[in-house]
């Protein structure tokens, strides 16, 4: 089994979903919950339950959350290695849905954005392993040089390479030209239509996957209720699969995360595309019935 890498954002997500239309300069009625989150984490925390051999490497404040946060990864079997920031507090997001299902989010990084690329453990840059690399690790700033070293140490061990494109507001300020430059030599990278919108200009997922195959060997989009597709560099056609039923959804923070969560492990395993864009999108139904961004056990 190949050892995955994980480098990334660990955070607490404050979610509110609201019953009405936002009554603006008001009060709205609204269910609050308070979860574990953070793309990278969630990655990992979905690896782990799926019985995946992986390692999360990130950093948290000396507070309660960051306690919560640590011991809710070693509780699904995470090798967490996290840095314990004597000044920031763990990150913070608010997750706002309205009673249409549209998110948006506020967020405050925190001790993320102090990763430096001392916290990164040399002993997990092996060979055989593999590394999935946050975007957001990236397009913070004050975290790019951890992202940076990450790259390089994988690279120089032999290690295989993934990277996700964090989210498309955050990217389109960085700028795409920058963001592919950075994750030169990554195998895989993953994108929703947003995002491989602002790295591309395209607005067809087909179009923009066959773009970003001249940066990356191979890159998976994220279509949503269309499912996903895989396009890889030299293939003819895309491979596409569909969604997963719901009965109902209680809340797609996360999904996209347990969707690459589902994925790695089949093609780690040099899986047919198919099965492994199937195995994406069951986990991501999963998710999406879940309450909250991580898995519940």
């Amino acid at each position: 089994m190949t050892r995955v890498v994980v480098v990334g954002d660990l955070m607490t997500d404050a979610v509110a979903r609201a019953r009405y239309a936002l009554a603006r300069a008001s009060d709205t009625p609204a269910i609050v919950t308070m979860h574990g989150g953070g793309s990278g984490a969630n990655i990992a925390s979905w690896l782990a339950v799926e019985n995946a051999d992986v390692a999360f490497i990130g950093r948290r404040g000396a507070d309660i959350t960051g306690r919560n946060r640590d011991m809710e990864l070693m509780g699904y079997g995470v090798d967490a290695r996290l840095v314990m920031d004597p000044e920031r507090p763990t990150g913070t997001c608010v997750v706002l849905v309205t009673h249409k299902g549209e998110r948006t989010m506020l967020s405050d990084p925190g001790a993320n954005a102090a990763l430096s690329p001392e916290d990164l453990p040399r002993d997990l840059f092996n060979g055989g392993g593999h590394l999935h690399l946050s975007g957001y690790t990236l397009i913070n700033e004050g975290s790019r040089d951890a992202g940076f070293a990450a790259l390089d140490m994988a690279r120089r061990s032999g290690m295989s390479i993934s990277v996700d494109c964090a989210s498309s507001a955050p990217l389109e300020r960085t700028g795409a030209e920058p963001f592919l430059e950075w994750t030169s030599g990554a195998k895989l990278l993953f994108a929703n239509i947003d995002q491989a919108k602002v790295l591309t200009g395209r607005d067809e997922p087909e179009a923009a996957a066959k773009v970003l195959t001249a940066f990356f060997p191979q890159v998976v989009i994220k279509m949503n209720a269309d499912g996903a597709l895989w396009f890889g560099n030299g293939s003819a056609d895309p491979v596409h699969a569909p969604a997963e039923p719901v009965e109902r959804i209680i809340d797609g923070t996360g999904a996209g995360d347990a969707f690459c969560a589902g994925f790695l492990p089949p093609w780690l395993d040099n899986k047919p595309p198919a099965e492994a864009l199937a195995a994406g999108c069951r986990l991501a139904a999963k998710a999406i019935m879940h309450l909250g961004a991580r898995p519940r056990l």
